[in-house]
């Protein structure tokens, strides 16, 4: 699986500008071979530059722009709230570990962050960090509530270039649409990677039951038949289609993953066709 990842790195719908130098598209003009525009000549301007075709046929003195290449900043945002717990927190430590690694091999620069318990990660790069950050990683566990808002607006204020921000939550938290319309605060990249199981949509329950809240420890009682099952199952998918549509609406890209899906699909396939790699 990472000799298959050595061969891709992340992309973004945007250029985004970095602290050093990369292999990602900068909005600013540098070195490299991919011409961009032309300007008048200025005094003191790199006569290398110089545009001798143009000197020939239009009788002016023009100066060849190129594009500039940037690392990139990726912040994984993951969710270690109580509702995460077992599958769910391991396949999204499995993604992240995925999309991590493919930004460390790039030198692009990386760290993690977890709500709603703040992580002390350090800053991420080069392909030798790939086991410190595998090993944050593994070491996540999911306890308390969900604080999705407070955390997306902790980690945005955070100095640093706009970068790219994966969040990887199941998003079971009443603020979920507040927590997305902060991210494109920083005027970067985002991505919603909304991770459920199968009995998030499609639970298998009946009868008089009594439901207590994994993250509040609320209980309410319920009686549950196969019309309310089917009830259930339609509005489930309705908020997972109303989820994408506000990620989409605010300029982020959205992966729904089951923790059934075959990982080595999710990231060679689906994670490619949304743009988060390429």
């Amino acid at each position: 699986m990472l000799a298959r990842l050595e061969r891709l790195q992340l992309s973004t719908r945007n250029r985004l500008a970095g602290g050093l130098t990369g292999e990602h598209r900068s909005p600013r003009r540098g070195s490299s071979l991919d011409f961009a525009d032309f300007r008048d000549y200025y005094p003191g301007d790199d006569l290398r530059r110089l545009d001798f075709n143009a000197l020939a046929r239009l009788d002016r003195l023009l100066i060849k722009l190129f594009d500039a290449e940037d690392d990139l900043e990726l912040r994984l945002l993951i969710d270690t709230s109580a509702s995460m717990a077992g599958a769910k927190l391991q396949r999204a430590a499995e993604l992240a570990a995925a999309v991590g690694f493919t930004a460390l091999i790039r030198r692009d620069v990386v760290s993690v962050h977890g709500f709603p318990t703040a992580i002390s990660s350090s800053r991420f790069r080069g392909r030798a960090a790939s086991k410190p950050l595998f090993d944050q990683l593994q070491r996540l566990q999911a306890e308390g509530a969900t604080s999705f808002s407070a955390a997306a607006d902790r980690v945005l204020g955070r100095p640093g270039p706009p970068g790219l921000t994966v969040v990887f939550s199941d998003l079971l938290t009443p603020d979920w649409e507040a927590g997305i319309n902060r991210l494109p605060a920083r005027r970067g990249a985002f991505v919603i990677v909304h991770v459920l199981e199968p009995h998030d949509i499609e639970p298998d329950l009946s009868g008089d039951l009594e439901l207590v809240d994994a993250e509040t420890g609320a209980r309410v009682e319920v009686s549950v038949s196969a019309s309310v099952l089917a009830d259930y199952h339609q509005l489930a998918q309705q908020w997972t289609e109303d989820v994408a549509a506000r990620v989409r609406a605010t300029g982020g890209s959205y992966l729904k993953v089951m923790t059934s899906d075959d990982l080595e699909q999710l990231l060679l396939g689906r994670a490619r066709d949304i743009g988060l790699l390429r």
